[in-house]
């Protein structure tokens, strides 16, 4: 079970979290957005138009090996990477979108914002 309150907004529910590989998730890619290629985090909202009564949220699919060239790439560790990756992908589940520029704002700022929050409680640690 899944709970999370954010900014006053309060989420419940159950989330299936998949970690695959490049071939999995370029076959997922393809199959539901018609992009041949991998990516690194797809969402599935199950209750996205309300036409679905369950207490499953959707599902999330997680590329490892996409994190891991991100990090390489931004120069970040690939846990924090992969949070991102998972906020990203979490936030499309609760209705996020970043097609417009003003969206594509809010949704990264409030992402970058749990990245944060992570990052300062692994230094922690």
């Amino acid at each position: 079970m899944f709970n999370v309150i954010y900014q006053q907004t309060k989420v419940s529910g159950e989330l299936e979290i998949n970690i695959v590989g490049d071939a999995e998730i370029k076959d997922l890619n393809f199959r539901y957005r018609g992009k041949n290629k991998a990516t690194d985090v797809l969402s599935f909202a199950w209750q996205e138009d309300k036409l679905i009564k369950s207490s499953n949220l959707g599902q999330i699919y997680i590329c490892y090996p996409q994190i891991e060239r991100q990090a390489k790439e931004f120069k970040v560790a690939v846990k924090e990477e992969f949070v991102r990756m998972l906020a990203h992908g979490f936030l499309h589940i609760i209705g996020y979108n970043h097609e417009k520029k003003k969206d594509a704002e809010k949704m990264f700022k409030i992402q970058e914002e749990i990245v944060s929050k992570f990052v300062k409680q692994i230094k922690a640690e």
